[in-house]
């Protein structure tokens, strides 16, 4: 198992990445050896987190983000803020790249994406070291207007273009009407000429044969087998060759074609819709960083970068503003590593007392919508439930886990979540709930204190008689979120869905299209 770096604690921020990354508190000016980010895509496609349930379900879908950029107060914000410059902190090449690309682009999706990634590359830069390496991960559809915004963050300070590495692979649909669009893009852009590179770290097989590869193979003294090719004439007009021994392999190219994307049967599948596969992110940490470096990631999602940086012996920083996967980030190292390692983890951002409970719960941002909600619901179940945001008549439930009630069978529990103005009628509505669900339980998560009338309806439900466990439970229970944060109150019922492990297991033709 990797240990924590001995130079700073691991760290993952829960909340918006511009404001964490301009806190020099947080993340200091020069402190980072190397950023990878996968930020949504402008692809304006809705993504959703699969779990496979065992048991009376088979799939309940959680939204895990929205791909869709529009231009809105928040695009409109940081449009102002790059025009104005007032304190001086952009490049003056990105504040005119912008300005430019108004007219031609119109004030739509595409610019409001574009707008986003120049504040927080901008801080990406600031952060890291003089021999700092920065990829960013996207698509063909926005990777050459991505680029002009490197260049002029990067290239316009000093930093130079690297790579524009293509990641090419081959699952998922096809297409009739043109050829299938099976590759994304990866920018690599450093700080400076005088940056980290570890080439013999990444080598890969090379291959022999003379057809498709070139070069004529020849074998030396010793019996190692080389390929012998030729370049380009000399200043003294003789022919420039070269020796590639096999056993030695390659520094990889910049088309990727060995690393697949994750499949639908593979052991590394969480259900998150646009997880990279962990050998991707093994390339990149080991060519661009040193044990004991420090890796960077915000947009973490459900935490590959993260989770080898870790593997590696590296330090990391993750951030992400959804609270699933700042859940589904802490489970994945847990379930990996063990369950030492969360207490070598500093969280930020995550409610540790009623004041930030309450300031989560009124937080008032179109990109936060119920995250209050899911954070108490994942929170209380120890990040084992499933996080319900589908429409339609099941609107009340805010969350779904399953408990074991036999050996090859479960039960389902669901969650309801208030942040005020709380009555005996929610109960009642609970309970209703409960019963269309087919659910065996139910609990209500309040922010207010309950009244001894809602107490009382509650126990009017009755117990669930859970003969494994030789005990019984009231089928309605209240848990306030007081309970949660000062007597870290949680969900005790042993759990038959491990949401990692069922979730991998996901096989839902569309969503494995959508990566």
């Amino acid at each position: 198992m990797a240990q924590t770096s001995r130079h700073r604690a691991n760290r993952l921020y829960y909340g918006d990445n511009l404001d964490i990354l301009r806190d020099p508190r947080k993340i200091a000016d020069g402190s980072v050896d190397l950023c990878y980010i996968d930020p949504p895509f402008n692809s304006k496609r809705n993504y959703n987190q699969i779990y496979n349930n065992i048991g009376k379900e088979d799939r309940a879908q959680a939204q895990a983000f929205t791909d869709t950029w529009t231009w809105d107060d928040l695009a409109i914000a940081g449009y102002d803020e790059i025009l104005s410059n007032a304190r001086g902190r952009l490049p003056t090449r990105l504040v005119d790249l912008i300005k430019g690309l108004t007219p031609v682009l119109g004030k739509g999706s595409l610019l409001a994406y574009l707008v986003s990634m120049g504040l927080r590359v901008t801080e990406i830069h600031r952060a890291l070291k003089s021999t700092g390496s920065f990829y960013l991960h996207c698509d063909p559809t926005a990777s050459h207007y991505i680029k002009l915004v490197l260049d002029a963050v990067f290239v316009a300070q000093g930093g130079e273009c690297q790579n524009e590495i293509v990641w090419c692979y081959s699952h998922g649909g096809k297409s009739k009407t043109h050829f299938g669009r099976k590759h994304d893009v990866i920018l690599l852009y450093t700080k400076s000429g005088a940056h980290t590179f570890n080439g013999d770290e990444v080598r890969i097989e090379m291959r022999s044969g003379t057809k498709s590869f070139g070069g004529k193979l020849e074998t030396d003294e010793d019996g190692r087998v080389y390929r012998l090719v030729y370049g380009t004439k000399n200043a003294k007009g003789g022919t420039r060759y070269y020796k590639y021994y096999l056993d030695e392999g390659k520094i990889p190219e910049d088309w990727w074609t060995d690393i697949n994307s994750i499949q639908a049967t593979s052991a590394e599948r969480l259900g998150y819709p646009t997880q990279k596969p962990e050998a991707l992110l093994e390339r990149i940490i080991r060519a661009s960083t040193n044990e004991g470096d420090t890796v960077l990631d915000a947009y973490c999602g459900c935490g590959t970068t993260v989770a080898v940086a870790q593997r590696l012996n590296r330090a990391w920083t993750g951030i992400d503003i959804t609270y699933q996967s700042i859940s589904l980030v802490l489970r994945r190292l847990e379930h990996t590593f063990g369950p030492k390692i969360l207490s070598d983890i500093v969280t930020d951002g995550i409610p540790r007392d009623m004041d930030s409970a309450v300031a989560l719960a009124h937080k008032r941002d179109d990109r936060l919508r119920k995250e209050f909600e899911k954070w108490a619901v994942l929170t209380y179940t120890n990040n084992r439930a499933v996080i319900n945001d589908r429409k339609g008549a099941d609107a009340g439930i805010d969350g779904v886990a399953f408990f074991k009630t036999g050996k090859d069978d479960n039960a389902k529990i669901v969650f309801q979540v208030k942040s005020g103005g709380v009555k005996r009628g929610d109960i009642a509505t609970l309970r209703g709930d409960m019963e269309r669900e087919g659910a065996a339980m139910a609990c209500l998560i309040t922010l207010e204190e309950p009244s001894g009338p809602m107490r009382s309806e509650a126990k009017a439900a009755n117990q669930y008689k859970h003969e494994d466990m030789g005990r019984s439970y009231d089928k309605i229970s209240i848990v306030t979120v007081r309970e949660i944060i000062e007597e870290r109150k949680r969900l005790e019922i042993p759990m038959s869905l491990e949401v990692l492990a069922a979730a991998r297991r996901a096989s839902d033709v569309e969503q494995h299209r959508l990566l």
